[in-house]
């Protein structure tokens, strides 16, 4: 069902003198599933760290799959509302919530190899938007490239009039300045979507080919463009978080910092991996378009970044001057 990282027989053999009963054991809703690559390489790591720099005085118990809850864009409130007290969530899924943090994903911002670290080196200017959660790890994604079920996108013309999934508001106003029509929907729905005809091609980074088997229902892949970026993060309960003493605080900010860079790597070495594994399927395309239509959804992608920041509210030009490093 789920994993709990708790002091061993051998941990307590050693002196650490925490019984099971006295750890406080904290609850991590998680709407993806138990063999995701996110979770058994951010998730569980995350967990492990806890107890390890609590000396066991305060564990974390995964809920996999939804079981604190189901839907991806409802994860927020889980922690925010105490049915959790840790949840995992896209920052797009509320964008109302996060505009300055979605700064960050805009086309050409962050750099996928540096992004989360710049995330942080920037904080400051971030942290009023977690002030009624705890943020414990935030980190960008892989680009999200453009699935198609089975029109070859190899230019802008190529893509006027279909419909795309977003998985956020800019992205959808990229998608518009593209010519399509954004339908927002969460990953898990993007399956079926494409394979009834809901949607005519999904915008997602390259996890989703091995993630969510979306090689089984697209067969092209367009990369090589600048695009969106979907920020992640791990928020805490508010009340929860300030129930600990200050060694067991630190100890979980800690723990998410260090998340915050295995995410990242997650993220990147997934895509790559779904890409190249794209690209082995029969009868599949993974489509780098030529230079000249590159710049072409460049471009297109560039115009909706003064509106975003004009719609964005106080702070957000000099959050983007930041990440940019303009």
């Amino acid at each position: 069902m789920s994993i709990i990282t708790k002091l061993t027989g051998a941990a307590l053999a050693i002196g650490l003198g925490v019984s099971a009963a006295a750890a406080e054991e904290l609850k991590f809703a998680n709407f993806l599933a138990a063999g995701h690559p996110y979770t058994i390489r951010t998730f569980e790591p995350f967990a492990e760290m806890v107890a390890e720099k609590t000396g066991g005085e305060v564990t974390v118990e995964l809920y996999n799959g939804g079981e604190l809850g189901p839907g991806p864009v409802e994860q927020y409130s889980r922690a925010l509302d105490g049915v959790a007290d840790f949840a995992i969530s896209l920052a797009g899924y509320t964008a109302s919530t996060f505009p300055l943090t979605l700064v960050g994903e805009l086309p050409g911002v962050l750099d996928e190899a540096t992004g989360t670290a710049t995330f942080w080196d920037n904080m400051d200017l971030l942290k009023g938007e977690y002030r009624r959660v705890q943020l414990v790890a935030l980190w960008s994604s892989a680009k999200n490239y453009i699935f198609s079920a089975s029109t070859p996108i190899r230019t802008l013309e190529d893509i006027k009039g279909l419909k795309v999934r977003v998985p956020s508001r800019n992205t959808g106003l990229m998608v518009e300045a593209w010519g399509a029509t954004p339908v927002s929907m969460p990953v898990s729905e993007i399956y079926n979507a494409l394979q009834t005809g809901v949607i005519d091609a999904a915008m997602i980074d390259g996890t989703g080919v091995n993630a969510f088997k979306l090689g089984e229902v697209s067969k092209y892949l367009t990369v090589g463009i600048e695009s969106t970026n979907s920020p992640f993060f791990i928020v805490m309960n508010r009340d929860s978080f300030r129930a600990l003493d200050d060694d067991a605080q630190a100890a979980i900010l800690e723990a998410g910092r260090a998340a915050s860079d295995l995410g990242q790597k997650t993220q990147l070495d997934v895509a790559a991996e779904g890409i190249a594994a794209f690209a082995a399927l029969e009868g599949h395309e993974v489509i780098t378009p030529t230079d000249e239509a590159i710049a072409a959804f460049n471009e297109a992608s560039a115009s909706i970044i003064p509106e975003v920041i004009a719609a964005s509210g106080d702070g957000a030009q000099e959050v983007f001057d930041a990440l940019s490093g303009e």
